[in-house]
């Protein structure tokens, strides 16, 4: 009788056992699956292209915003942008001899002298910078700051520049967007996109940033390129000889013929095409590139700029698919990121056998 419980228990004991040793088999399949529906992207392109603003954009769009430790932050980095930028309109109006007004001129002296003394953004500085900004020849300079060195989006923050010196002020998703803060190091992102888990990341564009990037390709599974359309007349910060838009293309060349990338497919977003709609009826972008003919029409200035990246990349054995963008709208990022999840990335997870 006591042999006979003996042997039905240790039969429920193993019954027991292989259950629960199924069930950890199939969660280990089940991690296992989802593993392999996870991608490493890297963000590639130079300087100003707009690979933060994407990073930011990821932020928003899959992780609800920013952590308010991040909004303090910002907050600081915008009020010094804020005085950065004051300070560069002005001084690029008197090394160009653009006429500012008499007044203008003491104000910005007093402005100067106030921003050594202490760099902080007090009321008094604060005001000192509106009143320069009034001034109908800054902001003829902003129109020309492809002649020197200022980031888009200045004329935005010296615009809402009352909004911002509020005891209250709490930075919102396009102030953030629109803030400047030079990439150095490497940062990242994770989300879910779809049945797919991305981890994006992101290297500064700068030259002394690059050498970086080799270290971060060992496991990458998609690139994505940046090239900003609207630098074509721009110089670059680190080499006042070289253009932006010429510096994206020769770094794209680099990259389409390095044996290294062979087997790794691109996706190239055609950046701050809004800027650049406006900008080409203004400005031929044969001063970039001499064969253009296309003259100050949009779509013709598109075209042939895609065309030329691809080029570049004929020899390739890697697939290329092209995306035009506007990094700071949120909704165009969104609906740009859902065509690469359903065309792009379902092609890489076909390549791997993942689908």
């Amino acid at each position: 009788m006591g042999f006979g419980n003996s042997k039905k228990k240790k039969k429920q004991s193993l019954q027991k056992e292989q259950k629960k040793n199924k069930k950890i088999q199939n969660q280990i399949e089940i991690e296992t699956k989802e593993q392999e529906k996870e991608l490493k992207i890297l963000l590639l392109g130079t300087g100003e292209s707009g690979k933060s603003t994407f990073i930011k954009q990821m932020m928003i769009i899959h992780k609800g915003g920013f952590p308010n430790s991040d909004l303090v932050e910002y907050k600081k980095t915008i009020k010094t942008n804020l005085i950065l930028h004051t300070k560069i309109l002005f001084e690029a109006c008197i090394n160009f001899n653009w006429e500012i007004k008499s007044q203008t001129k003491e104000l910005g002296k007093e402005f100067l002298s106030l921003v050594e003394q202490s760099p902080e953004l007090t009321k008094k500085t604060a005001n000192l910078i509106k009143d320069i900004w009034e001034d109908p020849i800054l902001k003829k300079a902003y129109e020309k700051r492809n002649k020197f060195q200022l980031p888009d989006t200045a004329n935005y923050f010296l615009d809402k520049i009352d909004t911002i010196m509020e005891n209250d002020y709490q930075p919102n998703d396009t102030d953030i967007l629109f803030c400047r803060i030079p990439t150095t190091g490497v940062s990242q992102v994770t989300f879910d996109q779809g049945d797919t888990s991305w981890t994006v990341i992101d290297v500064g564009g700068q030259r002394s940033e690059r050498r970086k990037w080799i270290h971060q390709f060992e496991d990458v599974q998609l690139l994505i390129y940046i090239v900003a359309l609207s630098e074509y007349n721009q110089k670059l910060f680190e080499d006042l000889d070289v253009n932006r838009l010429r510096e994206s293309f020769g770094l794209f060349s680099k990259i389409s013929n390095n044996d290294f990338f062979e087997h790794k497919n691109c996706v190239v977003f055609f950046n701050k095409v809004d800027l650049f709609e406006e900008k080409i009826k203004k400005e031929d972008l044969k001063q970039c590139f001499p064969d253009y003919k296309g003259g100050f029409d949009f779509e013709a200035g598109k075209k042939f700029i895609k065309r030329k990246f691809l080029d570049e990349a004929e020899n390739s054995t890697r697939n290329i698919f092209c995306h035009f963008t506007c990094a700071t709208d949120t909704k165009n990022v969104e609906r740009v990121i859902d065509a690469v999840n359903i065309t792009v990335i379902e092609h890489v997870l076909k390549e791997d056998g993942l689908l």
